[in-house]
C-alpha cells in the first residue's frame, strides 16, 4: 500500500487532505479509557455484572476480547517499534473521594478514585514504563487536561486514536482534536461501544473530522513508511 503524502496545501486538496499518511516523527497514539473500570469488570466479577447484560455489555466484552484488544496490542507493538509516542487517556480522579470531578461525571456517578484498581489500564494493553498517562474526569481530554499542551511540546501533528466508547469519549477526542488542528486517524476495529449499530452510527457522524482505518490497513501504512527512503 502506497502512503498518501500530499504535495498541495489543504485548501487545494480539500477533504482529500485528511487522507494524509502519518508522519512518524510527528505522530502519537492515543488510547482512550482502556481501563479496568469498563474493560475488566467481567473478569473481576467472573461474569457480566448483574443488571448490565441488557445494556449491551455481552456484545461489548465479546468485541473487546475477540477484536479490540488483539488489534490494540498489534498497534502498540508496531508504533513503539517505530518510536511513535504512546499516550494513554484514562478516567481517574485527582482525589480519593472524587470531589475534583466535573459536574457531568458527578451527575453520571462516574468515579475512579486516585490510584484505584478501576483507574488502571487493563493488563493486556498496559503502558510501557515511559509511556505518558493523561488523567481526566470528563468525556473528552482536550478541554479538561493538559493533553494539547503535551502534544504541542512533543511537536505532534498526527494522532492515531482508538479505545472506548466509540460514541462517547473516543468521538469527543476525535472531534476536538480535529478542531484543534491535528490530523486524526481513528482505528475502527480497535474501538468499541455497546452495540454495532452505535459504533457504526458514531463513525458515520464523526468521519468528517478524521480518516478511519482498520488495524490491518494502518499497519500496512506504517510498514510502508518504515521502508520509505528519507525525503520520500
Amino acid at each position: 500500500m502506497t502512503a498518501f503524502i500530499p504535495t498541495e496545501p489543504p485548501e487545494v486538496l480539500g477533504p482529500r487532505f485528511r487522507e494524509h499518511a502519518v508522519d512518524l516523527r510527528r505522530t502519537a497514539l492515543i488510547s482512550v479509557d482502556m481501563q479496568n473500570a469498563d474493560c475488566a469488570a467481567k473478569k473481576r466479577h467472573g461474569a457480566v455484572p448483574e443488571g448490565l447484560a441488557g445494556e449491551g455489555y455481552r456484545y461489548f466484552y465479546d468485541r473487546l476480547d475477540r477484536v479490540v484488544i488483539p488489534n490494540q496490542r498489534r498497534l502498540h507493538a508496531a508504533t513503539r517499534a517505530l518510536g511513535v509516542e504512546n499516550i494513554y487517556v484514562i478516567i481517574e480522579s485527582l482525589t480519593r473521594d472524587g470531589r475534583d470531578r466535573g459536574l457531568d461525571h458527578k451527575i453520571s456517578l462516574i468515579h475512579n478514585p486516585r490510584g484505584s484498581w478501576e483507574a488502571q489500564v487493563i493488563e493486556e494493553v498496559a503502558p510501557a514504563e515511559d509511556d505518558i498517562i493523561i488523567r481526566k474526569t470528563a468525556s473528552g481530554p482536550f478541554g479538561t487536561t493538559n493533553l494539547d499542551y503535551v502534544l504541542k511540546a512533543l511537536d505532534i501533528r498526527h494522532l492515531i486514536v482508538f479505545g472506548v466508547l466509540t460514541d462517547q469519549c473516543v468521538e469527543n477526542t476525535v472531534r476536538v482534536a480535529g478542531d484543534l488542528g491535528y490530523l486524526v486517524t481513528m482505528v475502527d476495529d480497535a474501538s468499541a461501544t455497546y452495540s454495532q449499530a452505535r459504533h457504526d452510527n458514531a463513525l458515520a457522524a464523526f468521519k468528517g473530522y478524521c480518516r478511519i482505518r482498520t488495524t490491518g490497513a494502518l499497519l500496512a501504512e506504517l510498514d510502508g513508511l518504515r521502508h520509505m527512503p528519507p525525503g520520500g
